[in-house]
């Protein structure tokens, strides 16, 4: 197993350990409804120093991710941001990932932890043409700094104004005392906040300083348990779980990142566009249970007629509605928000009803 460069703080902070993705990682620390609260509500911190970091560069860069991806890159101007996925040649899906743009002929690839070396061969089966690729995941180290909080500690550490990074963009700039550390303002939880990346030689600098900053705002280490909860409360997809190599972006509700224009031939964008222009036999929805339990992965869901319907993808209870909460795929016919279904929980069919994403406002 890996350790990322902060392995050390977050023994001394207490974290309970798991191994996840080839890496030792904070499950938690104060736990996990105390940790998303105080996301939501003051400003929390997690290590995601396993994520992967992909270059790529030179004059055929574009044309390659413009092949590889299903989002236009055409749209980026250099500091943006732009979510996308790999489609995979069979209707499915890589990975989903963030690119960003430096310039025409340079961009840095974020991608999932557990699939960092699936993309980065997949990639280079794909690079037909000659754009240069680096896997600089080894190298780079990783915090997202998330809650309403996020600005006014962040801000005592640059001079940079981070109020003028907007959502989906980053800026290259100083940072505590180190030059050159990418801010971003993209996230996984809905709280807004900000992604800085580091050399890991970097990391535990970065991570005091953060702390010291943020001791009168609440500020508290958060772990991947939370960030799970957090994201599913606001409907955000998690690979593995949500979508995966036999998913289509369409089915996954991503059709927003999928882009069918004259001038952008991407893999499988004949049988995506059928599938948008045709519709889907199954899609991704949310529901919210209506009868008190909590909804896992893998557990079925009926439709009205005691019929099997789908499966449930990611669950949990929500420390923000008390509620259980859940994602899965259901026939298209069980899909529009208001419709009830049942999940079927410990052999008991508990009611459940579909509803507009995201669970919390």
């Amino acid at each position: 197993m890996i350790n990322t460069a902060l392995f050390e703080e977050h023994i001394k902070s207490g974290a309970r350990m798991i191994p996840f993705a080839g890496f030792n990682m904070p499950l938690e620390y104060s736990g996990i409804r105390d940790e998303h609260l105080n996301v939501r509500n003051n400003v929390g911190v997690f290590d995601v120093s396993h994520m992967g970091e992909i270059w790529a560069r030179g004059s055929y860069a574009f044309d390659f991710l413009q092949r590889v991806t299903s989002n236009d890159v055409s749209r980026l101007v250099p500091g943006k941001i732009q979510y996308s996925c790999l489609p995979n040649g069979r209707g499915g899906i890589v990975d989903d990932l963030l690119v960003y743009m430096f310039d025409r002929e340079q961009y840095l690839l974020v991608v999932n932890a557990a699939n960092t070396l699936k993309d980065w061969e997949w990639l280079n089966k794909q690079n037909t043409r000659g754009a240069i690729l680096e896997n600089a995941s080894a190298d780079i180290s990783q915090l997202a700094v998330q809650g309403p909080h996020a600005v006014a500690v962040l801000q005592q550490l640059t001079d940079f104004d981070l109020k003028t990074l907007k959502y989906y963009t980053f800026s290259v700039t100083g940072f505590a005392g180190r030059p050159d550390i990418i801010i971003s303002a993209t996230g996984y939880t809905g709280a807004g906040g900000f992604e800085l990346y580091c050399r890991n030689d970097e990391a535990v600098h970065l991570w005091k300083q953060i702390f010291d900053a943020g001791k009168q705002y609440g500020i508290k280490p958060a772990g991947l348990a939370a960030r799970d909860t957090l994201r599913l409360e606001m409907g955000y997809c998690l690979y593995g779980n949500d979508i995966d190599d036999t998913t289509s972006p369409i089915e996954a509700g991503l059709g927003w990142i999928t882009r069918f224009t004259d001038d952008k031939n991407f893999i499988d964008k004949e049988y995506l566009l059928r599938q948008k222009t045709e519709g889907v036999n199954r899609k991704l929805v949310g529901f919210i249970m209506l009868e008190r339990g909590i909804p896992r992965q893998h557990y079925t869901l009926l439709g009205k007629d005691e019929t099997e319907t789908g499966q449930v993808t990611s669950g949990t209870m929500s420390p923000v509605l008390n509620e259980g909460i859940g994602m899965g795929y259901v026939r298209t016919e069980h899909s529009q928000p208001g419709t009830e279904i049942a999940v079927v929980i410990r052999d008991k069919q508990l009611k459940a009803r579909v509803v507009e994403l995201p669970f919390v406002k």
